[in-house]
């Protein structure tokens, strides 16, 4: 308890800021590409399957994998000196199939659900309209490859709801499965029966 509070506290600003992530340009996004002082060179596009774009002026420019800022400054550099006098241009992501985590087993509506700054286990289990009646929340994964190298965490979604440990952040390219799987399989090793109530398990995969 703490003392002397009979209700939540309100949170701070900085509470309510949600900590950035990278945001990357993909194939199929749609962008838009401002470059200030030239309306005819500022548009709205749909990166194509291969990562890139079509600009008038300078052809064709490689996007995919980029953040958006590091896009301006590649059309910038293009635009530098043959076309515009020193150009300004920004780049903002309208919208991105390429940045998406998947959910899937026990929930009500499994897919494909876009990747923002708030985006955690909780948020996307309820993106896809929460757990099935039946559903096994002591069981889920989340499968993620970073350096190459794939891991996977198992999580308590009963715990993650008491406040015994935290919301576990996602990312572009997870892979969340409720339920029993092979992939909550794969921890047959590393966990007992008992419920995950103290942490998550965290697994290498080979």
């Amino acid at each position: 308890m703490i003392d002397g509070q009979s209700a939540l506290p309100a949170p701070d600003r900085g509470d309510l800021a949600a900590e950035d992530r990278i945001a990357l340009v993909g194939p199929l996004d749609t962008i838009t590409v401002n470059v200030f002082g030239v309306p005819e060179l500022s548009r709205e596009m749909q990166v194509d399957a291969g990562g890139r774009i079509a600009m008038p002026l300078i052809g064709t420019i490689d996007a995919g994998g980029k953040t958006p800022a590091e896009l301006a400054r590649d059309v910038e550099s293009q635009l530098s000196g043959r076309y515009v006098r020193n150009p300004n241009v920004t780049v903002n992501i309208v919208s991105s199939v390429s940045q998406v985590v998947t959910v899937d087993g026990q929930v009500v509506e499994p897919g494909l659900y876009p990747v923002t700054n708030q985006m955690t286990l909780l948020r996307a289990v309820a993106s896809a309209r929460g757990l099935t009646e039946f559903a096994d929340q002591d069981d889920v994964v989340i499968l993620r490859t970073v350096g190459g190298q794939r891991i996977a965490g198992l999580y308590n979604i009963g715990a993650i709801r008491r406040g015994l440990y935290e919301d576990p952040a996602l990312y572009a390219n997870d892979l969340v499965v409720v339920g029993d799987s092979p992939q909550r399989r794969l921890f047959r090793d590393f966990v007992s029966v008992a419920p995950l109530l103290a942490s998550p398990v965290i697994a290498l995969l080979q």
